[in-house]
């Protein structure tokens, strides 16, 4: 492993993390609105001027621009994300729960995505130009058409609703209350990766050690698993981090939907409410986590493809 490639690319993180930082810290001041007015609201009291503005003062949200970012990011570098103006508790206490919950159904989502996609894909591409490739084509493209909420709210309807198969109001603690959300996010995903697994696979199938191997006398399915599926793997890692790191940044509107107590759904209400503390540390956290995941993929390929590691020295 290149240890100067993965400094680099540590330091690449921590500087646009701190550009992150500022984008949101600015957004957020410049945002409509008073926090302080929306705390005092949220917990059922009517407060005078007078009482805001002291509050206002003893939050330092009267001070400069410059001052308050500065000790808004002295504070995150320790780890205090401040206090909640809609739920008036720390930030972190609230957010660290829930974004465990969010990570719970991005992984049971891309489970269930490549239960769906792997077999699809691999038989798609065996049997290409046949009733079995043009069905599971037709299913990709009607996948990729629609919108996750459709999904989402169709799957509601018939399965939790019409049916009764699953319940339609999720927790993170109920399996099979996370079935539909899950399938909500995996099923988009699943046309995605069906059409990349068949493409690449169709590909492998024309080169030169696939006919000689066939001509050996080698079967089929021992030709597919112990050499065409190790070259897939490369370009899958790739879709399997981009893919996890927007599903944590983008099922807020699959949790409202089933009423998930994730990370989404909770930035969500903190825009309702003007919790600017919370839509910060929301915007922080994922970014975090996706920027991670993508330097763990880049690590992942030093380890898978010899050539990378030529590159870098």
């Amino acid at each position: 492993m290149n240890t100067k490639f993965i400094l680099s690319r540590l330091i690449q993180l921590l500087i646009t993390l701190l550009g992150i930082t500022f984008i949101t810290f600015s957004l957020v001041y410049l945002a409509p609105g008073d926090p302080v007015r929306t705390m005092y609201i949220s917990s059922g009291n009517i407060p005078s001027e007078a009482i805001i503005e002291q509050t206002r003062e003893a939050m330092g949200l009267n001070q400069p621009f410059g001052v308050q970012y500065a000790n808004w990011l002295a504070n995150i570098f320790r780890g205090d994300f401040g206090i909640s103006f809609s739920l008036n508790q720390p930030v972190i206490d609230i957010a660290i729960p829930r974004i465990f919950k969010t990570i719970n159904l991005a992984l049971a989502a891309l489970a269930m995505m490549l239960a769906i996609s792997l077999p699809l894909g691999i038989l798609s591409a065996i049997k290409a130009n046949k009733p079995f490739d043009y069905a599971v084509r037709a299913y990709t493209s009607l996948g990729i058409s629609m919108p996750g909420f459709l999904i989402g709210t169709l799957l509601l309807y018939f399965v939790g609703l019409k049916l009764h198969l699953l319940p339609i109001v999720s927790t993170a603690n109920n399996i099979q209350a996370l079935i539909l959300p899950a399938m909500t996010l995996a099923i988009p995903m699943s046309a995605k990766y069906i059409r990349q697994i068949r493409s690449v696979l169709l590909d492998e199938l024309e080169k030169e050690y696939v006919i000689a191997a066939v001509s050996r006398g080698i079967p089929f399915s021992a030709i597919v698993i112990k050499d065409i599926l190790p070259n897939i793997l490369l370009p899958l890692i790739t879709l399997l981090g981009i893919s996890l790191g927007s599903l944590l940044s983008g099922v807020a509107v699959v949790e409202v939907i089933f009423s998930y107590p994730g990370i989404g759904s909770l930035a969500v209400d903190a825009i309702i409410a003007y919790d600017y503390n919370l839509i910060q540390a929301y915007v922080l956290l994922i970014s975090v986590i996706y920027m991670s995941i993508n330097l763990l993929v880049d690590i992942s390929y030093s380890y898978l493809d010899p050539r990378n590691k030529l590159e870098r020295g």
